[in-house]
């Protein structure tokens, strides 16, 4: 007997290959977020250039990082430098100023009325000595390295002052124990050094410090300025002459000798330029905005005279009320010379058509013996037109 089934045969499969109608009944769905139909993405770079564009980014980062810091740098150093030179031109400055305030007070001694020899020298030897500390002072200054040789110009400049300043008080020490006829000269000589010192400074410390710091890219530092000379007039050998006359004339025991005097010339209105009458009834004046007058002043002696002081003085002629004065100084006149004396800044609202009188007054001199010709008084009005 068989056993049961053994006859049994099962074929779950079919052995015969797949046709291609199946193979082609499966449908590819499509991507997530892919293109639309008939869209075609645009070429992009290759995959290996990516690197290289991150790497020229990065680089064109760095350049511009070194920029910026490097412009920075370059505004600081140039605030440092500009730092620099105003620190130094400041100081400079204080220095510039001392010196020729010094100069002031020399021509203020040289015209001081009855001043005695010994006692200019004095003066002269202390102006000396504050010189001297000016030129300590600019040698310790720490200047800018362009600006060494300038600051060496002015040092020199300082040094011509401290000579010129010192040869005067010692040259001034024998006026009175002798007359020598070459002591004019002398004296002026010592004084062209201070006449040679302000070219120095002007030539060769102002001018090419303001070069220096225009090539340097410096602007807004002005170097200073220093006069020490206020009349070159003074320094002549003519002027040291009469101020040795003058000088001798003070060195005696109080008995003025010689020819003194001065006059008045004339009184102009400016800008006009009207000449005052004292023998007009009423001389009409135009009230403008820059008002003044020209007092002109003649030394009619044989001698300098200094230190002069010229008044003048308006006022109403007929009721009270406060007069309007203003005073000047001649500092020195020569013999036969005029000088001008400029008054100005007057306010005569309040005199306007009333009739005043308008006074001017020329200080006597030392040893003056005729001084009637030193004032005079004019009637005037003044008007708006």
């Amino acid at each position: 007997m068989d056993p049961p089934g053994d006859d049994l045969e099962f074929d779950f499969f079919d052995d015969e290959p797949r046709t291609t109608e199946a193979q082609g009944s499966r449908v590819r769905l499509p991507r997530r977020g892919g293109a639309r139909p008939g869209f075609r993405r645009p070429a992009g770079p290759p995959r290996g250039l990516t690197p290289f564009l991150r790497l020229l980014a990065v680089i064109a980062i760095a350049i511009a990082v070194l920029v910026f810091f490097g412009l920075l740098l370059q505004s600081c150093a140039s605030t440092s430098k500009h730092d620099e030179y105003s620190h130094y031109m400041s100081k400079l400055t204080t220095i510039a100023r001392s010196s020729a305030a010094d100069g002031t007070a020399l021509a203020a001694d040289l015209t001081t009325p009855g001043v005695k020899p010994a006692q200019l020298q004095t003066k002269l030897s202390a102006l000396a000595e504050q010189e001297r500390q000016n030129v300590n002072a600019a040698q310790h200054l720490n200047a800018p390295g362009p600006l060494r040789p300038q600051n060496v110009q002015a040092v020199e400049a300082l040094q011509l002052r401290v000579l010129g300043t010192q040869g005067l008080a010692d040259a001034l020490g024998a006026v009175g124990a002798t007359k020598s006829s070459g002591e004019a000269s002398v004296l002026s000589a010592q004084a062209t050094r201070l006449l040679a010192s302000d070219v120095v400074w002007d030539d060769l410390f102002l001018r090419p410090s303001k070069d220096v710091m225009a090539s340097e890219g410096v602007s807004g530092v002005v170097p200073p300025e220093s006069h020490f000379v206020t009349n070159p007039n003074m320094v002549t050998e003519s002027a040291m002459s009469l101020l040795l006359q003058r000088l001798r004339g003070s060195s005696s025991s109080g008995k003025v000798t010689g020819l003194h005097g001065t006059n008045l010339v004339s009184v102009k209105a400016t800008p006009g330029g009207q000449v005052l009458s004292t023998h007009t009834d009423l001389n009409k004046i135009i009230a403008t905005p820059n008002l003044g007058f020209d007092v002109t002043v003649h030394d009619g002696g044989n001698s300098q005279e200094v230190g002069i002081k010229v008044t003048l003085t308006i006022e109403r002629a007929q009721t009270s009320g406060k007069a309007i004065v203003q005073t000047k100084t001649i500092a020195v006149i020569d013999p036969g010379q005029d000088v001008v004396v400029h008054f100005s800044g007057f306010n005569v609202g309040s005199l306007i058509a009333l009739t005043a009188k308008l006074s001017v007054d020329v200080a006597a001199v030392p040893g003056e013996a005729d001084k009637n010709n030193n004032s005079a008084s004019y009637p005037v009005i003044f008007s708006l037109s």
